[in-house]
């Protein structure tokens, strides 16, 4: 399924957003309150990985997508890039059964040809075995960025063509290889942390998503913590370039057709 981008169609308002992307910042600075190395925060990471998505699939999110290991973070101290890519791969090894018992979907977003070959190959299989569930669509961005994806995106889209072909492009045409086209775009961003900003993050697909910041690190970001980001977002006025009138017009529209079809004489055809 490709979806339609939201600078050519205002997708439909819902309570509860349907994509939610997170980058889970604050792990290490937790650890560090707690007296810890580095590496306990990002275990106790997990920990938060495993509440959110079950948060989600409570609250009917159809899509999660969590910035785990930008293409950057390779500039982190060597030590700590391996401790990392040694959760990673427990996280593999453990959790893609229970994602699947759940009925839960996992993508990995990213160029995951710098990862090594056992790593590759879990990706691999964990994709192929959750392939076919439809409960939650998990995708995990690691080694990504979102200039990389762009680009990416449009080489491939180029090599596609024939050489001769002379026609412009349009986002239609790229959508299909980008990394995360078999997703609507995100409805709402959350950033733990405390920092503003989306470092590389979906660069493509935030164009239009509610951006939301909190200072709570992530190992403390929970169900509740969630729901106040719903809240938020909930009394956003989600325009997508219209006027607040044309909102307001579309909403009264909206009223007086679900009161006609639960109108019994506007059902049976009968004149009132």
């Amino acid at each position: 399924m490709q979806f339609v981008s939201s600078t050519k169609v205002a997708p439909d308002r819902t309570d509860v957003p349907r994509h939610v992307a997170i980058i889970m910042d604050g792990n290490g600075r937790w650890a560090k309150r707690q007296h810890l190395p580095r590496f306990a925060g990002h275990k106790k990471g997990v920990e938060a990985v495993r509440a959110a998505v079950q948060a989600c699939v409570d609250r009917g999110i159809a899509y999660l997508t969590l910035f785990a290991f930008s293409s950057e973070n390779w500039r982190r101290p060597a030590e700590e890039v391996a401790l990392l890519m040694e959760l990673f791969t427990g996280a593999l090894t453990s959790e893609v059964s229970k994602l699947h018992k759940n009925g839960i979907r996992l993508r990995i977003v990213g160029d995951i040809s710098r990862f090594d070959r056992r790593i590759q190959t879990l990706i691999t299989d964990a994709e192929s075995l959750t392939a076919t569930n439809t409960r939650l669509t998990l995708s995990i961005a690691a080694n990504y960025g979102g200039r990389w994806d762009i680009l990416q995106a449009m080489s491939r889209m180029i090599a596609s063509r024939p050489r001769d072909a002379a026609e412009a492009f349009s986002e239609q045409d790229l959508a299909p290889y980008l990394s995360m086209s078999y997703a609507p775009e995100p409805d709402l961003f959350i950033r733990t942390g405390g920092e503003q900003r989306v470092s590389n993050f979906l660069l493509w697909q935030l164009a239009y998503t509610e951006l939301y910041f909190t200072d709570m690190l992530w190992p403390d970001f929970g169900p509740v913590a969630l729901d106040e980001a719903i809240e938020w977002y909930r009394a956003r006025e989600r325009r997508f370039g219209r006027t607040s009138e044309q909102l307001q017009a579309e909403r009264e529209s909206d009223v007086v057709s679900e009161d006609r079809a639960a109108s019994p004489f506007m059902q049976s055809g009968i004149d009132a």
